[in-house]
C-alpha cells in the first residue's frame, strides 16, 4: 500500500479572517491519502433577507416570523388537508390500493397510548403508500362496545334516580343512542389530533344499518351451515353486569387469599375422612366427585369408595382417579365442583360425570345450597367456615396467593358458570386461517408471532357470542309465545320474516318473540375489515375497489380475540383473507418498564404530551420501537424528540436565510435548472456537496427499502443519524463557508441548490413521521406546487459516489467539526492528492492518524495550542470516568446474569467506543504538547 498524505498550506490557517483555532486532526480512515490545500480567499457577505413563499392563507406558519414551531398550529394545518380531500383515495393513479382498517375504538374511549401507537403506525404506513403514488384508503370507525356503553348509560341513569329496568328496552336503548350522539365523537376527534389522515367521510359505526345487515346476515349463514348452536356450558359470568364475558374482558391478577383445608368424611360406616384443600369452599354443594392421583399411594384404598360433602344432609360422591390431579398440591385430594370450575369442567365432561350449579346469576347461592340459598357468595363462603369449624370438618387456614379473574370493566370477581348461549363452532373455520398462513397468503409481522398464532387456532375453543345486555346487535332469533320448548326457534333477518315463517309452521295466529341477548361485540368487529366496505353486497364499489385489504395493524394482545376471527371469518364469507399482513406491536410502558396503571399513578396522557411536546415528537417517540415488542416511554425521549423538531425548524430557518429573494426569478431558476439524477453531474459537484447528496441517495434507498419492510424504527434512526449527524451539524456548517465566504456566486449557487435539494428530500422522508412540522416547513419553502402530502416519493437508485464519500468521511474523522467547516471554505479543485509529502513538510506538524494515513499542519501562529491542551484534558478525565463506569457494570455478575442480552452487548460496545475514545485523545494531547516544545 502507497503512503498517502495530506498537507494543509500554511497561508490557509493563517487566515486574518478566520475565527477558528487549530484543532489537531486525527484520521481514522484506513487509505492513506494526500490533500494539498491551498490559499484561497473568503468574503464575508451579509446574510440574506428570507425567502417567504409561504402562502397568504393564515394556515401556514414561516420560520422567520416564529422562533420554533407552534404546536397549536397542528389543528389548522390537519384541518386544511381535511378540507382539500387529501385523505380520500385518489384513482387517477394507476396502481394497486393500499388499504388499512382502523382497529374501531370503543364509543366510549378517552385516547390513551395504545391509541396513539396504532393511530401513529397506521398513519405512517398510509402516508408513506399515499407519496408513493397508490390510491389509499385508511377506514376509521369506532365499535358500540356493548358492555362498557351500557355501563356508562347505567350509572348516568342512576344519577338520575333510574333503573334500566324500570325504563324499559326500547327507552334505554333510545337514552343509550342520545349518548353515544352527544358524546360518541370524544375519541374520533382525539385522534384526529394526533394527525390520522383517514377518509373520514368512510367513517362507520358497528350499529350502523349497513354493519348491522352484515352481522344479521353473517348469523344467519353460519346457522345455515350447521356452524352455530344453543347449549349449556360454561362460560365467564359478570354477576354485577348478569352476562357473560368475553375471555377479553377477564384480567387476572395475583391477590392473596387463603386456603381452606376441610374434612370429607369416607361414607360406609367408616370413620376414615379425606382433607382437601380449596380456595373457594362456597363451591362444595356443587362437588359431584372427590378425585386423587393414581400413583398416589396415600389415598388408593379409598378409589371405588364414596364421601359425603360437608353441610348437605349427607349427599355422597364417588373417590375416582385420574392423573390430572396434582399430588403436591394442597393434600393430594381435589374436589371436583365442574359447575364452578372450568378444569372441573372439562374432567366432568371427559368422565361422564354430572354438573352441578349452585349460583344464582346475581352471585347469591341458590336451592341447591340449602340452608345457604340467597347468601352472596363471599358471605356465604364465610358463614360456611364458620359452621364448619363449630361442626369439627375445618381443619385449618392458610395464607396462599390466587390468580383471580376480575372483570375489565367493573373490576368484579368473575364467576365460572354453567348457562345457556348461542356458540360458534371453531374448528372448521379455524383449519382454513391456519392454512392461509401456511401457504403465505397472510404474514405475521413480527414473524415469531406465527407460532402464537397456530397454536390457538390449532387449540381452539367453540367460541360463546351470545350476551345478556341490552346495547348491541340482537340475536335473530324467534320464538313461539306460548311454546314452553325453546329448542324450536326460527333465524331470519328480521321480525316481519320471522312472524311469517312461524305462521306457515303453526298457523296463522301464531306470536313470536325474539331472543333477548345480543351477539359479542367481537362478533361485529369480525367482519370489520368486509362489513365496512358494504358486504354482503359483493357488488358494492368500495367492495371491488377495496378488499381485500392490504394491513391489519394492531396490538399483539388481542392476535386471537380479534386478528384470528376477521381472518377466519373473512375466508369464510368472502373466499379470502381479509389483509395480506398483519402488524403487531406491543404494549406502552413507563419508562422503568411498567405496565402504565392508575394505581402506579404512571399513566402518561397523549393530549397531555402533544401540548408540551407536540404530537410530531410523540408520533416520532412511538415509531421508534421495535414491531411486536413493548416501548419504555419516557420524558428524557420526548424531550430529545422535541429537540429534534426544533433542530428541523432551525435548519428551515436558515435556509430561508439563503436562499434567493422570491422575486428573483433568475436566481430560482439556476436553482431549478439543477438535476441531481446524474451521474455526470453528480461527480462534478465539489466535494462536500457530492458528499451530502450522495448520503442522501443512499439514504433513500435505505429508507425507501425500510418503510417496505414495515421496519419503521429502522426508518426514523437512519432519517435523524442523517440529518442531525450529517446534514444539519456537517452540512450545513460547511455550506456557510461556502455562501458567504467563497466570493464566487456559482460557489454560493450550488450550496444553496444542495441545501434546499437535501432539506426538501429530507422533509419528505420524515413526513410520514411527523407530518405537521414537514408540512409546515415545506409550504415555508419558495415554489411549492402541492401540498407536502400528496408530493411525489424521492425517487430510488439515485447516482451516488462511495469514493467521494469515502473522502469526505476522512475529513469527518477530524472529528471538530469547526476544522472542518473551516476546511470547507475551500473548493474541491483547491483539493490535491499525493502519495509524498508537501514541500513545507518540515514547517509542518507531521500526524500519523492511523494505518494507512498521514497528515501535515503548518505550525506559524498558531497560539491556541495550550488552550486546546487544557480542553481535551478534561474531556479525556470526563470519557475516562465514563469509561470506568461501563467497566463496573460489565464486572458485575449481576449486571451480566440479570441483563438482557441486547442491553450488556450495548454496555460492551459503549466501553468498547469509549477506549477507543480514549485513546485517540491520548495521541492527541501527545501530538499537542511536543507542537508546543517545536514552537519553543
Amino acid at each position: 500500500m502507497s503512503l498517502h498524505q495530506i498537507a494543509v498550506s500554511h497561508s490557509f490557517l493563517l487566515s486574518s479572517r478566520s475565527a477558528y483555532t487549530l484543532n489537531p486532526l486525527l484520521f481514522s480512515k484506513r487509505n492513506r491519502f494526500r490533500i494539498s490545500l491551498s490559499h484561497s480567499r473568503f468574503t464575508s457577505i451579509k446574510h440574506r433577507s428570507f425567502a417567504v413563499a409561504v402562502s397568504d392563507n393564515g394556515i401556514f406558519t414561516s420560520p422567520e416570523l416564529a422562533k420554533s414551531f407552534d404546536f397549536t398550529s397542528e389543528e389548522r394545518i390537519y384541518n386544511w388537508w381535511l378540507s382539500q380531500g387529501y385523505f380520500r383515495p385518489k384513482f387517477d393513479w394507476e396502481s394497486d390500493p393500499f388499504v388499512i382498517s382502523m382497529p374501531p375504538p370503543n364509543v366510549t374511549g378517552s385516547l390513551h397510548m395504545g391509541h396513539a401507537m396504532f393511530v401513529t403506525l397506521e398513519d405512517i404506513m398510509v402516508r408513506y403508500h399515499r407519496m408513493r403514488g397508490r390510491p389509499t384508503l385508511w377506514l376509521p370507525g369506532t365499535d358500540h362496545a356493548g358492555i362498557a356503553t351500557q355501563l356508562v348509560v347505567e350509572r348516568m341513569l342512576a344519577s338520575e334516580g333510574i333503573k334500566r329496568v324500570e325504563l324499559g328496552r326500547d327507552e334505554f336503548e333510545k337514552r343509550v343512542w342520545e349518548w353515544k350522539e352527544k358524546y360518541g365523537g370524544t375519541i374520533t376527534n382525539q385522534i384526529k389530533r394526533l394527525g390520522a389522515s383517514c377518509d373520514w367521510t368512510r367513517e362507520c359505526f358497528t350499529l350502523d344499518e349497513q354493519l348491522s345487515r352484515a352481522v344479521i346476515e353473517a348469523f344467519i349463514r353460519l346457522h345455515e351451515k350447521g356452524l352455530i348452536y344453543q347449549g349449556s356450558y360454561m362460560v365467564n359470568w359478570s354477576p354485577k353486569l348478569q352476562t357473560a364475558v368475553s375471555d377479553l374482558e377477564v384480567e387476572y391478577s395475583e391477590e392473596p387469599g387463603t386456603l381452606y383445608y376441610i374434612k370429607y368424611r369416607v361414607a360406609g360406616g367408616s370413620s376414615d375422612f379425606l382433607t382437601i384443600a380449596t380456595t373457594r369452599p362456597e363451591t362444595l354443594f356443587g362437588d359431584v366427585a372427590i378425585a386423587v392421583h393414581p400413583q398416589d399411594e396415600r389415598y388408593s384404598k379409598y378409589v371405588g369408595k364414596m364421601a359425603i360433602v360437608p353441610m348437605t344432609y349427607g349427599r355422597h360422591v364417588p373417590i375416582i382417579s385420574d392423573k390430572y390431579v396434582d399430588k403436591d398440591f394442597g393434600t393430594g385430594v381435589l374436589k371436583i365442583s365442574p359447575g364452578h370450575d372450568h378444569n372441573d369442567y372439562v374432567l366432568a365432561r371427559k368422565l361422564g360425570l354430572p354438573i352441578l350449579n349452585v349460583m344464582n346469576k346475581d352471585g347469591t347461592l341458590n336451592e341447591v345450597a340449602g340452608l345457604y340459598c340467597g347468601l352472596d357468595r363471599f358471605e356465604a363462603r364465610k358463614k360456611l367456615w364458620s359452621d364448619l369449624e363449630e361442626t369439627d370438618l375445618a381443619v385449618k387456614m392458610e395464607p396462599h396467593s390466587l390468580r383471580v379473574p376480575r372483570s375489565q370493566r367493573g373490576g368484579e370477581v368473575i364467576e365460572p358458570l354453567v348457562s345457556k348461549q348461542w356458540f360458534v363452532t371453531m374448528q372448521p373455520l379455524a383449519e382454513k386461517a391456519l392454512l392461509a398462513v401456511e401457504k403465505g397468503e397472510l404474514t405475521i409481522i413480527p414473524e415469531r408471532f406465527e407460532k402464537i398464532y397456530n397454536h390457538w387456532l390449532t387449540n381452539i375453543k367453540d367460541w360463546c357470542i351470545s350476551r345478556q345486555l341490552w346495547w348491541g346487535h340482537r340475536i335473530p332469533v324467534w320464538y313461539i309465545v306460548g311454546n314452553d320448548c325453546e329448542e324450536e326457534y326460527i333465524v331470519a333477518r328480521s321480525a316481519e320474516e320471522a312472524l311469517m315463517r312461524a305462521r306457515d309452521k303453526y298457523g296463522k295466529d301464531v306470536e313470536v318473540y325474539q331472543d333477548p341477548d345480543v351477539l359479542d361485540t367481537w362478533f361485529s368487529s369480525a367482519l370489520w375489515p368486509f362489513s365496512t366496505l358494504g358486504w354482503p353486497d359483493e357488488l358494492a364499489e368500495d367492495f371491488k375497489r377495496f378488499y381485500p385489504t392490504t394491513m391489519l395493524e394492531t396490538g399483539h394482545d388481542i392476535l386471537f380475540f380479534w386478528v384470528a376471527r376477521m381472518v377466519m371469518m373473512g375466508i369464510e364469507f368472502t373466499g379470502t383473507v381479509p389483509f395480506s399482513y398483519v402488524y403487531l406491536h406491543g404494549l406502552i410502558r413507563d419508562s422503568q418498564g411498567r405496565k402504565m396503571s392508575k394505581t402506579l399513578g404512571n399513566v402518561i396522557d397523549p393530549l397531555d404530551t402533544i401540548k408540551e411536546f407536540g404530537t410530531d415528537a410523540l408520533r416520532f417517540t412511538l415509531a421508534l420501537g421495535t414491531s411486536g415488542q413493548d416501548l419504555n416511554l419516557s420524558t428524557e425521549r420526548l424531550t430529545a424528540n422535541k429537540a429534534f423538531t426544533n433542530k428541523l425548524w432551525n435548519a428551515g430557518k436558515f435556509l430561508l436565510q439563503v436562499l434567493p429573494n422570491r422575486d428573483n426569478v433568475s436566481g430560482w431558476q439556476n436553482i431549478e435548472a439543477c438535476k441531481f439524477n446524474t451521474e455526470g453531474y453528480l461527480l462534478r459537484l465539489p466535494l462536500p456537496e457530492c458528499w451530502v447528496v450522495s448520503k442522501l441517495h443512499m439514504l433513500i434507498d435505505a429508507v425507501t427499502e425500510s418503510y417496505n419492510k414495515f421496519f419503521f424504527g429502522d426508518v426514523g434512526r437512519e432519517i435523524y443519524d442523517f440529518f442531525w449527524g450529517d446534514f444539519a451539524d456537517w452540512y450545513i456548517e460547511a455550506s456557510k463557508a461556502r455562501i458567504y465566504h467563497s466570493g464566487d456566486d456559482s460557489v454560493a449557487l450550488v450550496a444553496q441548490t444542495v441545501l434546499l435539494y437535501v432539506f426538501e428530500n429530507i422533509l419528505k422522508l420524515l413526513h410520514p413521521f411527523m407530518p405537521f412540522v414537514t408540512e409546515e416547513l415545506w409550504q415555508a419553502l419558495p415554489n411549492r406546487r402541492e401540498a407536502l402530502i400528496i408530493s411525489s416519493w424521492p425517487q430510488t437508485a439515485l447516482p451516488r459516489s462511495t469514493d467521494l464519500v469515502k473522502r469526505f468521511e476522512n475529513l469527518q474523522a477530524l472529528e471538530e467539526k469547526e476544522v472542518l467547516a473551516l476546511l470547507s471554505k475551500l473548493d474541491l479543485d483547491n483539493i490535491h492528492f499525493a502519495d509524498s509529502p508537501p514541500e513545507d513538510a518540515k514547517q509542518s506538524v507531521h500526524l500519523i492518524a492511523s494505518e494507512g494515513l498521514e497528515a501535515y499542519l503548518p505550525l506559524a501562529d498558531m497560539v491556541d495550542i495550550s488552550a486546546e491542551v487544557q480542553r481535551l484534558t478534561k474531556r479525556l478525565s470526563k470519557m475516562q470516568t465514563e469509561y470506568e463506569g461501563l467497566k463496573a457494570r460489565l464486572n458485575s455478575p449481576k449486571f451480566i446474569e440479570k441483563a438482557p442480552k441486547d442491553v450488556v452487548r450495548g454496555v460492551q460496545e459503549k466501553a468498547a467506543e469509549a477506549e477507543e475514545k480514549i485513546n485517540l485523545t491520548k495521541n492527541r494531547l501527545a501530538l499537542l504538547k511536543s507542537t508546543v516544545m517545536l514552537l519553543q
